[in-house]
């Protein structure tokens, strides 16, 4: 089978978005589907406003179409809401080709704190761009039941998964070059280190030993001046970080807007706890009743609670994470952009029968 996939975040972007679609796309291609990933940096692109690392693709439309009639493909997937995903959506209902979009990330929120723009109105843009979409792929059962409240349609749940070979399961907190000299316990933040993360209720937390963040955004310069006893790392290697990750004690996820939350999964299946607020992501993640982490309105609650959790129990939650599981549910809710195209079952995966 053919996939196109049009998405606005892509490598050298460092970001959940990013993680899920190359994770997405290793499983395919090995499953023996050819994927075309159609991404910002095939074109000429600007800067992001506000969000430095992140280009936007400068007028996409017709190279994009050059390269989708060029691929021929049986199937077109909207990864992201950017330039790159309204020029796919355009090029679809132009030649009457079905498509499928996915919710990754909370932009309404995003918008809101950043530039104050009104939820309602970022969620009224968002819901004309999936309105037309033949399935939208939610990451939890929670963010599709927000979105079915805001208007959505044609929802489908799509859980992700864990590398679990490459973030290894420690017993204990390993040793680590960089944080061996640290006070601990060692506190660790992963992500992007910007408005809607709500980094500043992790960096404000009272707790004992030190706090480690790992990752970029337009608050840290700020932050780093403000905050000059935490560990700023920046952003690592996908090996470098699960050495981090495993290296300490207790990972924070302050933010309450995540429409799923990767980097828990990473840090639990290292056997690291996770301490974060009952919202949704962290709620999904964590599952009923709650496991390899605590959640609480109080973000010390949780931090003293997750001091006592097993690291072998947060390993044994990111195993119910698989990226075969993720990649089969994706595969589902796909559907042929024309007529004449169905699937067919293969010894490696799906084949398109034109």
């Amino acid at each position: 089978m053919k996939l196109a996939l049009v998405t606005d975040a892509w490598l050298p972007q460092v970001n959940g978005v990013v993680t899920t679609l190359v994770e997405l796309v290793r499983e395919m291609q090995r499953q023996g589907h050819q994927i075309e990933v159609i991404h910002p940096a095939l074109f000429k692109t600007r800067p992001c406003p506000g969000y430095d690392g992140i280009d936007l693709a400068l007028r996409p439309g017709k190279e994009l179409a050059r390269r989708l009639d060029a691929f021929a493909p049986d199937a077109i997937h909207l990864a992201t809401e950017g330039p790159l995903g309204w020029a796919a959506r355009r090029y679809c209902l132009q030649r009457k080709l079905a498509f499928t979009t996915a919710f990754h990330t909370r932009f309404p929120e995003m918008l809101n704190s950043a530039l104050k723009v009104p939820l309602w109105l970022g969620y009224a843009v968002l819901r004309h761009f999936h309105r037309p979409s033949a399935g939208v792929m939610v990451p939890t059962p929670s963010v599709l039941r927000m979105l079915e409240g805001r208007g959505f349609h044609n929802l489908r749940s799509w859980t992700h998964g864990v590398d679990t070979e490459l973030f290894g399961y420690s017993g204990q907190a390993q040793s680590h070059t960089a944080l061996d000299a640290l006070q601990r316990p060692i506190s660790l933040y992963v992500g992007r280190v910007s408005y809607e993360k709500n980094i500043e209720a992790f960096l404000n937390l009272q707790v004992p030993g030190t706090k480690v963040v790992c990752g970029v955004g337009p608050l840290e310069s700020s932050l780093r001046a403000r905050f000059p006893d935490v560990l700023w790392l920046g952003v690592l290697p996908r090996d470098e970080l699960a050495k981090v990750y495993a290296a300490a004690d207790v990972f924070v996820m302050p933010s309450r807007s995540e429409t799923f939350g990767l980097v828990m999964l990473e840090a639990m299946a290292c056997g690291t706890p996770v301490v974060a607020y009952p919202v949704e992501g962290p709620l999904e993640v964590m599952g009923s009743p709650q496991r390899g982490g605590a959640l609480d309105a109080d973000l010390r609650a949780a931090w003293d609670r997750a001091r006592t959790i097993a690291r072998e129990e947060a390993r044994s939650r990111a195993q119910d994470f698989s990226w075969e599981s993720a990649t089969h549910l994706f595969f589902g809710y796909l559907r042929p952009c024309r007529d004449g195209v169905s699937w067919r079952p293969s010894a490696i995966g799906t084949q398109a029968v034109t």
